[in-house]
């Protein structure tokens, strides 16, 4: 059966046409994220002025600080806290941003030179439906960081960031007391040793949860193991890991996808399902990944938990979801309430 060529000719146009669509998108994001750039640019430099600020009274203060009531110091500190940790968070926007920027750049070279190889051939309107869904793709990863961000922020402020402005103010109660109270001071300062390394194990936790070192050194595996035993250990559930298949190193994208899906659902399930025993498996097959954790917790309705997350548009399931399915895979949740709640994640692989 001969070919049609005047369908071949149509989905070559329809290729040119769809190319010009996504260069003429990228151009507009482009632009937007200049402006973006810009504007978190200028947030930086107020915010690098005012911790200069805040750093020079801090300094004043430590050269005198029996002249200034100790609310004022603690108040001082906290706000030194609060805009490095601010400034920490909007420099890690400014490179993110000239991140998406350079790629966003790279790929509208790549469809410049498309355009050009094809500058003489006649175009047929499109809807622009590929472009629609790659810019919605875009628009949800970019989302997902930032919400993520946002956590990792809050969990920064009301942890280490709180314990060192504490220890700092231990410090000070400790040197005061060694010219009046030597005996007082030797309690200060143990209890002072004891709330270093109990924040030097928050800041450890912390990390760990921003990006496991392990998952990069050695692997999901290893990484789920000492993951999985720490989280039993700290929350008092009994967590069984089942491995299926020869034990291997996958792309860092499905590794990292994996585990983030895991440590999310095992957090629901402290959080929500009052279980006692759960069971996780990974099933390393030729062509995809399958995982799944099982709890014997209370249980929840499945679609009732998905649009309320979906409309809350906070971390949850609806986030896994969105993570799985960028990478092409499926996550599968069975719960009902009373019966516990078990979900299967196909992630496929080269």
């Amino acid at each position: 059966m001969a070919d049609n060529p005047g369908s071949s000719a149509g989905s070559y146009q329809e290729l040119v046409e769809s190319a010009r669509t996504e260069f003429e998108q990228v151009q507009k994001e482009l632009k937007e994220i200049g402006i973006l750039i810009r504007q978190s640019a200028s947030e930086v430099d107020k915010l690098s002025q005012r911790s200069a600020q805040l750093t020079s009274k801090m300094r004043q203060m430590e050269a005198n600080l029996d002249t200034y009531p100790r609310q004022d110091i603690k108040d001082v500190y906290s706000s030194t806290q609060e805009t490095q940790m601010r400034l920490f968070m909007m420099r890690g926007q400014v490179e993110q941003l000239q991140g998406k920027q350079e790629n966003l750049s790279r790929y509208g070279n790549l469809l410049r030179r498309v355009m050009e190889a094809t500058a003489g051939d006649a175009a047929i309107p499109q809807s622009g439906s590929t472009s629609t869904q790659n810019a919605s793709l875009f628009a949800r990863v970019i989302e997902s960081q930032e919400r993520e961000r946002q956590r990792l922020a809050r969990q920064m402020h009301d942890g280490p960031a709180q314990s060192l402005t504490n220890l700092i103010l231990q410090a000070e109660i400790c040197e005061r007391l060694f010219s009046s109270d030597i005996e007082q001071a030797r309690s200060e300062l143990i209890a002072l040793k004891s709330s270093v390394n109990e924040t030097f194990q928050k800041v450890r936790e912390f990390i760990f949860d921003l990006r496991p070192m392990m998952l990069d050194d050695l692997g999901l595996v290893p990484t789920l193991r000492r993951y999985l035993h720490d989280f039993g250990d700290k929350h008092n559930l009994a967590i069984n890991l089942q491995l299926v298949g020869e034990e291997r190193r996958q792309a860092a994208h499905v590794e990292v996808t994996i585990f983030r899906v895991i440590q999310g659902l095992l957090a629901n399930i402290h959080e929500h399902a009052r279980a006692t025993n759960v069971q996780v498996s990974l099933d390393l097959q030729s062509d995809s990944i399958i995982t799944r954790v099982e709890d014997d917790g209370a249980g929840f309705n499945v679609q009732e938990a998905l649009e309320t997350a979906s409309q809350n548009r906070r971390i949850g399931l609806a986030s896994m979801q969105e993570q799985v399915e960028m990478l092409g895979g499926q996550i599968q949740i069975e719960s009902e309430t009373g019966q516990g709640t078990r979900t299967t994640i196909v992630i496929p692989i080269s």
